[in-house]
């Protein structure tokens, strides 16, 4: 596996590129680039990665534009709730421009394949799709014309005019790009630019009986919207022939470029639409934006903020191959940032009672803690402090294991921000301990210790009069780690990728606001999630920083 680190050579040749059509004077003295989702699905981390190259890597950069378009060709698979979802993310990154959809330009793409036709470079032909597959050929051998490749350019206008009054039936009648069949590109090999398909379009309604394929359209929306530079993923980069085909023969003034580059692929991250919808119809998770999730909605929802995933985009930067990149690098951008804007907060993930015999039932008093240390000017705050408290199961061992500088029977430990304690004993059920009791040393309070007393290690707690209870989702990658043979996503999942836990934590947890995040001291950042009843909070990341820097 890559450990990307940044590199000015893979991360700078599209800027090169760019700046040599400016240059030249390609652009027409601006730089326009877009980001095309189809609305079929939510955006996940990898969009994330096309739209902060698109809008802050060129347009921003270049004093250019990005529009934001929706690719809106196949009626069947697309929503108005994935256009709702994307326009709302993309926001929530930081982009801002203009809105558009490719249904919008159906009129051009239909006179553009009419003047095809005319032109002899498209014909209708009634091939059925097994059939076509079998007569493109392969890399080694050509394909095989169709027997309607010479079919008059009259028959194959009324045809296609038929095929848009809804006089054909799906599948029956397609158009294709008359190219070569003996290119060395199968996708120059005639490809299919139209077919037949009643269905209702969630903006056109019953309008149209025929859609242009995506090879075909996308080259005319890019010209349309005055794009200079046509930024896609590698996948496409054998596409660009046809896409350059389409924009000459349909005669479009200052066509546009395209330019590829790697997706993103992340580490134990399912990055296909197509399996993360199998993940929500199957209830594997619980929506679009379960934390878990690599969607936006996911990860926004988890913690992670737009700066964090900004500054992950740019180190990973542009390359020319594809690679995966370790999750410890997205986990460790995020880490970077709440270390010093997330406020500091007290929660016991796995309680257990700690009684201060000691103290005065009735006790109270309020201790003082830092906010962010690594924040100073926060300054500090109070927390409750009494007889009672909570602190974490694992911090008290009957038989303590090697180099253990918590609590033990006998033994001495700090109470964060307060008073160091000395264990006098403790209460069992069914073998596992479930109250401890100990004695607070005199004079030992925290900034005020002179009771000679040492302590090796330092424990968080909560107050139990006023903690208030809290649903805490631990969570790990929703796949296992690749074993060489599972390939299939379904034999991967992860039945631990999330654990609940009840937990306790101080009273200022309970009045926060959905999607504020803390330290929680010791354990972890997490976050306030609004979207349950009563108080949960998610995990964002943990405290320890995997990436090697």
């Amino acid at each position: 596996m890559e450990n990307v680190k940044e590199s000015d050579t893979s991360r700078h040749f599209l800027r090169q590129w760019i700046e040599e059509d400016v240059a030249a004077g390609r652009t027409g003295g601006t730089v326009v680039t877009r980001f095309p989702p189809e609305p079929n699905g939510y955006l996940h981390i990898g969009h994330a990665k096309s739209i902060c190259l698109n809008y802050y890597g060129t347009a921003v950069k270049y004093g250019g534009k990005c529009n934001l378009r929706f690719d809106d060709t196949n009626p069947v698979k697309e929503d108005d709730e994935f256009v709702r979802s994307i326009v709302a993310d993309v926001e929530w990154l930081g982009w801002k421009g203009d809105v558009y959809f490719a249904s919008d330009y159906f009129d051009t793409m239909y006179e553009t394949a009419v003047k095809l036709i005319k032109k002899g470079k498209a014909y209708v032909d009634d091939v059925t799709p097994d059939k076509m597959r079998e007569m493109r050929g392969t890399l080694t051998e050509p394909g095989v014309e169709s027997k309607h490749r010479n079919r008059p350019v009259e028959e194959s206008l009324a045809l296609f005019e038929d095929m848009k009054n809804g006089k054909v039936a799906d599948g029956a009648l397609v158009l294709r790009a008359k190219i070569d069949m003996a290119s060395p590109n199968i996708n120059m090999r005639d490809p299919i630019i139209y077919r037949v398909l009643k269905a209702t379009h969630h903006r056109q309604g019953d309008k149209w009986c025929i859609y242009p394929m995506y090879d075909f359209a996308h080259p005319i929306e890019d010209a349309v919207e005055g794009v200079t530079h046509s930024i896609c993923t590698l996948e496409f980069e054998d596409h660009r022939p046809l896409y350059d085909w389409v924009l000459r023969e349909g005669e479009f003034v200052n066509p546009p470029h395209q330019y590829e580059f790697a997706r993103l692929n992340l580490e134990r991250t399912i990055m296909s639409k197509r399996y993360l919808k199998k993940l929500v119809d199957e209830h594997f998770v619980d929506g679009w934006d379960d934390p878990r999730m690599p969607t936006i909605a996911g990860i926004r929802r988890r913690g992670y903020t737009p700066t964090a995933i900004r500054d992950f985009c740019e180190k990973i930067g542009v390359a020319k191959a594809n690679s995966e990149v370790e999750l410890s690098l997205l986990e460790s951008c995020i880490r970077d940032e709440l270390n010093y804007t997330a406020d500091r907060a007290m929660a016991v993930l796995c309680p257990i009672e700690l009684v201060l015999t000691n103290l005065p039932e009735n006790h109270t008093e309020k201790v003082t803690v830092d906010v962010n240390p690594n924040a100073p000017e926060k300054g500090t705050r109070e927390v409750d402090f009494s007889p009672r408290l909570y602190i974490e199961k694992e911090d008290f061992a009957v038989v303590p294991p090697p180099k253990y500088k918590r609590l033990t029977p006998g033994g001495v430990v700090r109470l964060k921000g307060s008073y160091i304690i000395r264990a006098t004993g403790y209460d069992e059920e069914n073998g596992e301990v479930k109250r401890v009791y100990a004695e607070v040393i005199e004079c030992s309070a925290s900034g005020a210790d002179s009771c000679g007393v040492k302590a090796k290690g330092v424990i968080h707690w909560v107050d139990a009069a006023t903690a208030v209870d809290m649903t805490v989702n631990l969570y790990d990658s929703l796949l296992l780690p690749y074993d060489g043979v599972h390939e299939d996503f379904s034999e991967r999942l992860n039945p631990n990728s999330r654990v609940v836990l009840k937990a306790k934590g101080e009273k200022m947890l309970g009045e926060t606001a959905p999607l504020t995040s803390y330290q929680f001291v010791r354990t972890g950042y997490f976050c306030r999630d609004g979207k349950y009843e009563g108080v949960t909070f998610n995990q964002v990341v943990s405290l320890k920083d995997g990436y090697k820097k």
